[in-house]
């Protein structure tokens, strides 16, 4: 009921604020490549157990598609790979899915949260020195979180989870006149049910390439990207993702 008033709330909003619209119909594709370093636990419960995680390039994928209807919200889909392992030493016993393991154990954890925003997005402002989107995105986490002693005989359990969550959007790109460069940033958030979620990027791009037919930016930023999740499919977690990534878009 909360997640329901929530997204209404935001569409009511959304509709009462002036909105810009594409004269044309304009189709963005990018792809971005984001390195990351991983931190944080998970458990069947609140009291997290935390764990080791090694650096990972995460790839990440999206279309979006503008059109001149102004009351009608544009789209965006983004599909964003986010996995990371490590092995961990136990400092005391702990019980996942079921199975127990002992202090001292040596387990190798992996997380495995790959997500897809579903954005619905309005542009509040949109020319060549300034655009600004606002929207809702339900973030689509479907995954699986997994331990398993280093010994080949060895205990092994997994958790999955999956669940669809209502976030608030924004996204601005501030131009810089006369150098083909452009600053933006990015981002989802929400805080609801014990659950806390944001999705957070900023950067530089350029434009290397800009006619009537395409346009072609580079980028190059930061993101940072928090999923604390309380008691979705019985899974407890809050990790933390963060990290510099490089990305291509095309707008056609």
């Amino acid at each position: 009921m909360k997640k329901t008033a929530l997204m209404l709330s935001v569409s009511g909003f959304l509709f009462t604020v002036p909105v810009q619209a594409d004269t044309l119909l304009g189709l963005y594709i990018g792809a971005d490549g984001w390195r990351t370093s991983a931190d944080g636990g998970f458990a069947n419960n609140s009291q997290l157990q935390s764990f080791n995680f090694s650096d990972k390039t995460q790839k990440s994928y999206y279309v979006a598609l503008e059109h001149p209807l102004p009351f009608i919200p544009n789209i965006r889909l983004q599909h964003n790979q986010l996995e990371s392992s490590g092995s961990t030493s136990l400092n005391a016993g702990f019980s996942f899915a079921g199975t127990t393991f002992a202090a001292g154990t040596e387990l190798q954890n992996q997380t495995e949260l790959t997500n897809t925003d579903y954005v619905l997005y309005y542009e509040i402002l949109d020319n060549d020195l300034i655009s600004l989107d606002l929207g809702i995105n339900g973030k689509y986490i479907n995954g699986t979180v997994a331990v398993a002693e280093t010994d080949a005989n060895g205990m092994a359990a997994s958790q999955r989870a999956s669940q669809l969550i209502p976030m608030l959007y924004a996204s601005a790109k501030v131009g810089l006149p006369l150098t083909g460069l452009d600053v933006f940033t990015q981002g989802s958030y929400v805080s609801l049910d014990g659950n806390r979620i944001y999705d957070a990027q900023a950067g530089v791009a350029y434009a290397v390439l800009d006619n009537l037919a395409v346009n072609m930016r580079l980028k190059l930023g930061y993101r940072a990207m928090n999923l604390r999740l309380d008691d979705v499919d019985n899974l407890h977690a809050d990790l933390d993702f963060k990290g510099v990534f490089a990305g291509v878009e095309l707008h056609f």
